[in-house]
């Protein structure tokens, strides 16, 4: 048996089965934008409401929200996007088309240029044959490449191949020797000359009202956390939670991607999954509690203590998030943790793991956990003139309590401990004082994960080929896609073994009608079992119940299990009990 390397085997099944379709596609399609057919909005919803159950409903301190996908444009001037959120961008100065300078070299392998070409040097392509490659096939694919339209560039890259055979040994080496040039100076879709990168907002703009005017001009949202930090004082009032609570969204966002790609994992229109957690300064939590617990404590992560800093609760969001991965059907050794580097991080952030899995094209970034300090609340009480500041009645109850000598030292304390990490020791001292008052701004812990790309994951985790031998010697391709129970989109399917005798027919029905009431059921009575059973088995069914003549007389019925193929006899009561107990996260 063999898992699948490839994306286009991904998404002929998607389209074939009805997971996913191309939008618009009757005409022509619209690049970076998906529709999911009748299976894949099943799977995508199983996805989020297993989100918003482990984030939100199983837990005590978790809110919920969902906000517009059109904000107040000052919105984006505060978080950053209007002046930052913005691609580095190129030109082909021949085709015009666009394309972000930093996947040059990966649109050039995925390309025909680079397909050709790598197929050259896979099979130890000579000066000659390159040169052939030149003269014939490529004046079609790359009309524009130096080495293609011009005699003595081509005759300078043979001369150089001849000379050192190992200066052309990658495609990029190649392209470069061909392009006179470094391959990011050449287009890969026709081998012209691209512009000097320039950046291009990834924001989509849209017109509020009857006129269009540059006063009406707003946003389709980029992310859905700039929503919960703008309502943030609105949910904190109205939930009745403390510090540390979060909030919770789920909803659209919409980036104008130049060269969407890769299928759905980077698209223009997407659904994202978000929690931002909300918790106290470490400077709070070593006046309320005297201490302030670190990962050098070893502490355990099964339970939130007070005493938590930053550091363990970004560590605590980790571990949860790989947790409920796990629990979708991604093995714990399908993914791994990238802990960016401090020169990687974000400014304002304190520490930020991407949760990285191993899709057909390479290892990607699944979801992204987060340290963002107090940056985002602090920009939009800056920008707003609202205070985002949070009372905390015991913590200005223990700070009464200080005399005036401890308050200075520990004023002293922040303001070294601020200077050493690069930031102003005047305003570490008046964060200080307003500590004593029971006031400061929440430091926040960002989750962030995305549905179509989980779903994508989960979709190239699933697939298999497998090739079985029945007991007369023939072999068969059985593909299977391996769902968890728990997101797979149809949970069972039922089968009357014939449909022509109503004793049959009448209690397959009565059964199914029964299921569908109570979790993602399908009928088929057409064609022969063995059929029957390989069409779920290629939409991930996990079981497939066969109603024959026995079921009338013992209320019994064949469970078939897709991963074994084992068939077991069961009544309906245990067939509900065993779907109830592998559907609980």
């Amino acid at each position: 048996m063999s898992n699948t390397s490839s994306l286009d085997v991904i998404a002929s099944l998607c389209k074939r089965r009805g997971f996913i379709f191309h939008s618009s596609e009757v005409y022509g399609g619209i690049n970076g934008f998906w529709d999911y057919g009748p299976l894949g909005c099943e799977m995508k919803r199983n996805i989020k409401d297993a989100w918003w159950q482990a984030m939100v409903r199983d837990r005590e301190d978790v809110a919920g929200l969902d906000a517009t996908i059109i904000m107040h444009p000052a919105i984006w001037k505060a978080s950053g996007h209007l002046d930052t959120f913005s691609d580095p961008m190129c030109t082909c100065k021949s085709c015009k088309k666009l394309m972000r300078a930093d996947q040059v070299d990966d649109i050039l392998t995925d390309g025909e240029i680079g397909k050709t070409l790598q197929a050259l040097l896979d099979e130890h392509a000579d000066y000659g044959k390159i040169a052939g490659w030149c003269k014939g096939k490529g004046k079609g694919l790359a009309p524009n490449l130096p080495a293609v339209t011009d005699p003595d560039a081509l005759t300078a890259a043979v001369e150089k191949l001849k000379a050192d055979p190992a200066c052309a040994t990658t495609l990029s080496a190649l392209y470069a020797l061909l392009g006179a040039g470094a391959p990011s100076t050449r287009c890969p879709y026709c081998g012209g000359e691209l512009t000097e990168p320039r950046p291009f907002n990834l924001m989509f703009k849209t017109i509020v009202g009857p006129v269009d005017d540059p006063s009406n001009v707003a946003y389709l949202r980029p992310e859905t956390a700039q929503a919960i930090f703008a309502q943030f004082l609105n949910v904190y009032a109205t939930s009745r939670m403390s510090v540390p609570f979060g909030i919770a969204q789920m909803g659209k966002s919409f980036r104008n991607e130049v060269t969407p790609r890769n299928y759905t994992f980077r698209s223009r229109e997407f659904e994202q999954m978000e929690l931002e957690f909300f918790i106290k300064p470490d400077e709070a939590v070593e006046l309320l509690y005297g201490k302030v617990t670190t990962m050098a404590d070893q502490p355990d992560l099964s339970v939130p203590q007070k005493e938590w800093g930053w550091e363990v609760w970004h560590k605590y969001w980790v571990e949860q998030r790989k947790k409920w991965i796990i629990a979708c059907g991604l093995p714990k050794d399908s993914f791994v943790e990238y802990w960016q580097k401090p020169d990687e991080l974000a400014h304002y952030a304190r520490a930020c793991v991407d949760i990285e899995y191993a899709f057909p094209f390479g290892v990607q970034e699944l979801e992204g956990i987060a340290a963002r300090s107090d940056f985002d609340l602090t920009q939009h009480q800056k920008h707003s003139g609202k205070s985002m500041e949070v009372f905390d009645e015991p913590l200005k109850q223990v700070c009464s309590k200080m005399d005036e000598t401890a308050k200075a030292a520990f004023v002293e304390k922040v303001a070294a401990e601020w200077q050493s990490r690069g930031k102003d020791p005047e305003a570490a001292r008046a964060f200080a004082r307003k500590l004593f008052e029971g006031r400061y701004i929440p430091h926040v812990i960002e989750p962030s994960a995305g549905v179509d790309r989980m779903m994508l994951a989960l979709l190239c985790n699933a697939y298999e080929e497998q090739k079985l031998v029945d007991e007369k010697g023939k072999e068969d391709t059985r593909v299977v896609m391996h769902f968890s129970p728990k997101v797979a989109p149809v949970k069972v399917a039922v089968f009357p073994l014939v449909k022509n005798k109503p004793e049959v027919y009448n209690k397959a029905r009565e059964i199914f009608e029964y299921l569908r009431r109570r979790t993602a059921a399908f009928w088929d009575e057409g064609g022969a079992i063995g059929r029957r059973y390989r069409r779920q088995d290629e939409v991930g069914t996990p079981w497939c119940i066969t109603v024959d003549f026995q079921t009338a007389e013992d209320d019994t019925f064949t469970v078939r299990e897709r991963d074994s193929m084992k068939q077991e006899r069961m009544t309906l009561a245990q067939f509900k009990a065993m779907l109830d107990e592998a559907l609980v996260f």
